[in-house]
């Protein structure tokens, strides 16, 4: 995830998910999707 300009790195998420077809379809449906939406989510903010 970045900063607001002059971009800086603000985290790094390794996303690794359990779905064997990896279409954007199936990947919502794993059981770790949800995680890291939120996770994801929570660091967003309009000054991003």
């Amino acid at each position: 995830m970045l900063t607001k300009r002059p971009a800086t790195i603000k985290s790094i998420h390794d996303i690794k998910l359990s779905c064997e077809n990896r279409t954007p379809l199936s990947s919502r449906e794993a059981p770790e999707f949800r995680e890291y939406f939120n996770k994801i989510w929570k660091e967003l903010d309009i000054y991003v």
